[in-house]
């Protein structure tokens, strides 16, 4: 019989954690990295059995995942956010690929369901949102990406019909710290791609994301909702753009 570790990389979490901890209480092992949490995040952590690892440094969430990674010792890895739920469903089959021992697959694509605000969100590029979270220890890794990794798994994919429940914004005040803090992030590591930015192309860029959340991924359908995800999301692409011209401007000691 496999074992299986679950790897979460936390910060001033308290909000989030006790529920998250509680929805994967199968686990054989539950590993907590945490970055200067000043809140009960840690307390929280370590009256659910997890095992606490602090890190004063912070690397990118990329490098935080797999930091967290070298530290599973499981045949198998469940990777999760501290605003993710694991639903019975997805836990009853999580146990059993874990228990599977003919397996061919590698890794598995979880099929996340996402709240906007308190709304579920049925369409916006949210639904259908399948990520790969499962995978067997070794046989994957996560991107080195400062902010929007995601895991690189090049063997067999499958995928499991459980919900992973995602609850990533509460209010619009989250919505808006949250677009801020990565904007700002983004705009510094993603100096490559965003080479010779302009304040047009933030303004395209702003209006494209608005455009590709609302009609094309038919965020119209999710109501008010939906619509303010969409400002959101295009307001996030704006900003980092922006903020990744007004950089270079004041690198180069240009005027504005």
């Amino acid at each position: 019989m496999g074992s299986l570790s679950v790897i979460i990389i936390t910060k001033n979490e308290e909000a989030n954690l006790g529920d998250c901890l509680s929805s994967v209480g199968f686990a054989d092992e539950v590993i907590v990295v945490d970055n200067n949490s000043i809140d009960s995040t840690v307390t929280i952590a370590k009256s659910h059995g997890a095992k606490v690892f602090l890190v004063n440094e912070w690397p990118g969430f990329g490098a935080q995942k797999n930091y967290a990674l070298s530290l599973a010792t499981g045949d198998w890895v469940l990777s999760i956010d501290a605003d993710e739920r694991v639903s019975e469903e997805l836990g009853r089959e999580i146990g059993a690929v874990v228990r599977e021992h003919e397996t061919t697959l590698d890794c598995y694509e979880l099929a996340r369901v996402s709240w906007f605000c308190g709304k579920r969100m049925k369409f916006s590029g949210w639904s259908p949102d399948p990520v790969r979270r499962l995978f067997r220890r070794g046989a994957a890794h996560f991107s080195d990406h400062a902010v929007h990794e995601h895991l690189i798994c090049k063997l067999r994919v499958g995928r499991l019909n459980g919900n992973l429940l995602h609850f990533p914004f509460d209010s619009l005040e989250q919505v808006i710290r949250k677009m801020d803090h990565y904007s700002s992030v983004s705009a510094t590591t993603d100096r490559v791609r965003v080479a010779r930015a302009s304040l047009a192309q933030a303004i395209v860029r702003g209006l494209f994301a608005f455009a590709r959340t609302y009609f094309f991924r038919l965020g119209f359908l999710d109501g008010s909702h939906g619509l303010a995800l969409a400002i959101a999301n295009g307001e996030g692409v704006y900003y980092k753009y922006a903020k990744a011209w007004l950089l270079e401007k004041r690198q180069q000691g240009g005027s504005f």
